[in-house]
């Protein structure tokens, strides 16, 4: 599936699910399937817990994460030691 059609089943609504990305149809936030598969989920453990989703729903979330990723960088703390309090 290209990613255009992926894509076109992500709906941003400011009056649904306070604009927050979702999967079209659905008020499943987008954020919470990328938590669910960065958290070890796998696809179909998902489409298990929402059945009302397709397997191309997920991946649409997936390529909406890396849509995001292209233009967006978030400092991430590595290598940063936390400081011992005195």
């Amino acid at each position: 599936m290209a990613m255009d059609d992926l894509l076109s089943r992500i709906s941003i609504d400011p009056n649904i699910c306070f604009g927050k990305p979702c999967i079209r149809g659905h008020r499943i936030w987008v954020s919470l399937i990328l938590d669910y598969l960065a958290g070890g989920t796998t696809i179909e453990e998902v489409l298990e817990a929402y059945p009302s989703i397709e397997r191309e729903d997920v991946l649409a979330c997936i390529a909406y994460g890396a849509e995001m990723a292209r233009d967006v960088f978030v400092e991430l703390p590595l290598n940063k030691k936390k400081e011992a309090s005195a």
